[in-house]
């Protein structure tokens, strides 16, 4: 079991640029290369996933952020110069697998965005389940003008965000979106003030912690599934999901206490 250092770091082999620690049932992963403005190399990918496969026990949710200036600029082009074709497929793949490893882990992902969040940084961040941005957030995609293709999953996550146009037209103008516009299409689910973001992202990583985990698995692993699917079988997929969830016995628990008054109720903030 992989447990904390007496300095709150977690006890996790990773790389000089991330650096992990744990508040409670939350683990925050900051990306610590901020003289390349947290570009993404290979050993930081790497260490990506070595943290998301080795979380320790207890762990609920996750913030990544980003130190220094910028979220993270993205690929490291310096590494482009050295790889061939296949070499590059290979390259894309283990980024492919380790931003599923995100997407697709075991516990639900927020994260913090300040500054640039460039390709692969975007990329990074279309990964997570909940995004918030600081009025200093600046989205982009200049591979085209590059002469370079996005290789870290934009293709597949960004379109199911803000629709294949926008990202064509971003991919072939250059085009810069800003704090504002980026939320408004749809890159953040929250906007706050800058130097207000991870506060905000670790209030929403406890809230999500309270969740049960196996509904919190059903929205990560079942919602975005059923969206790829037919009406019929996505209605077949969510009747068994919501049999599976409210069959749970933490579930059955908080649903006795909503029913005798001491659950707290929905109401507007």
């Amino acid at each position: 079991m992989k447990v904390s250092r007496p300095d709150g770091r977690l006890a996790i082999d990773l790389p000089p640029s991330l650096h992990a620690e744990r508040q409670g049932e939350v683990a925050l992963l900051r990306l610590s290369r901020p003289e390349k403005r947290n570009a993404l190399d290979d050993p930081t990918v790497l260490g990506i996933e070595a943290f998301f496969n080795t979380l320790p026990d207890g762990i609920k949710a996750v913030v990544v952020h980003g130190s220094g200036e910028h979220f993270c600029s993205g690929l490291d082009l310096s590494e482009l110069s050295v790889r061939n074709v296949p070499e590059g497929i290979e390259h894309s793949r283990m980024w492919h697998r380790v931003f599923e490893r995100i997407e697709f882990g075991g516990v639900p992902v927020v994260a913090v965005l300040h500054g640039a969040v460039v390709g692969g940084g975007l990329e990074f961040a279309a990964a997570a389940h909940v995004r918030v941005a600081e009025r200093s957030t600046y989205y982009a995609l200049p591979e085209g003008s590059r002469g370079i293709y996005v290789g870290g999953g934009a293709s597949v996550r960004l379109p199911r965000l803000i629709g294949v146009t926008r990202v064509m037209e971003m991919m072939l103008t250059g085009h810069v979106y800003d704090a504002e516009e980026g939320h408004a299409v749809g890159l953040s689910h929250y906007l706050v003030e800058p130097g207000k973001g991870l506060a905000k992202g670790i209030e929403l990583a406890k809230r999500i912690a309270t969740n049960p985990p196996l509904t919190n698995f059903g929205i990560m692993h079942v919602l975005p599934r059923i969206a790829d699917q037919d009406p019929a079988s996505g209605y077949l997929m969510e009747s068994l999901m919501a049999a599976i969830a409210q069959g749970d016995e933490e579930a059955k628990l908080r649903l006795k206490d909503f029913l005798e008054k001491r659950a707290t109720k929905v109401v507007r903030s």
